[in-house]
């Protein structure tokens, strides 16, 4: 199976491709979509970029799924919305492909590459590195994208199963900290 991770950003879009065979992972590619070529404040532009960059990817590489990160809630609530925007272009690209998505937060896939959730940019790529055999230590934005691939290579089967085994039910009530309800 053919997987195609992609890290979201607005500036750099991290994208990485492996195949898995049971347990073995194959590095097949990765790499970055850089928006700098749309001025600054041209967030149309940026998305259509992005939008056209991640189908290139598919169109080359003919993944069989795609694992995209799950974006976080950030301390300036205007970045966090733009960074929603790329990741929704990101998206509307794989899905426009008809790939199915699976999505992971930051912490599940450092929990699968690292092995703990709080690690470091530095440390995902080195064990990406080894993980795939590079050469060299990939680059920020693609050591995430294919961190979520190894994470989706490890994880999917396991979520496929559990899916197929039992129904989901939507929580009709639950609690917050210190008794609030919803």
């Amino acid at each position: 199976m053919k997987i195609l991770g992609i890290d979201p950003g607005l500036r750099c879009t991290g994208f990485g491709v492996i195949e898995a065979e049971g347990a073995r992972l194959r590095y097949v590619a990765s790499g970055t979509i850089r928006t700098e070529a749309a001025a600054l404040g041209d967030l149309p532009g940026r998305l259509k970029i992005i939008f056209d960059g991640v189908r290139e990817v598919t169109a080359r590489y003919a993944p069989d799924c795609a694992a995209m990160e799950i974006v976080f809630v950030n301390v300036n609530p205007q970045s966090t919305l733009l960074l929603g925007q790329a990741r929704g272009a990101a998206l509307a690209a794989l899905v426009s492909t008809e790939l199915a998505v699976a999505e992971y937060t930051a912490l599940q896939m450092k929990k699968a590459v690292v092995g703990h959730g709080q690690a470091r940019k530095e440390q995902v790529q080195a064990m990406v590195a080894r993980l795939l055999a590079l050469p060299g230590e990939p680059g920020k934005d693609a050591a995430d994208a294919l961190g979520l691939a190894i994470c989706h290579a490890h994880a999917g089967a396991s979520f496929a199963a559990i899916s197929r085994s039992t129904t989901l039910q939507r929580r009709v009530h639950a609690q917050y900290r210190k008794g609030r309800t919803y």
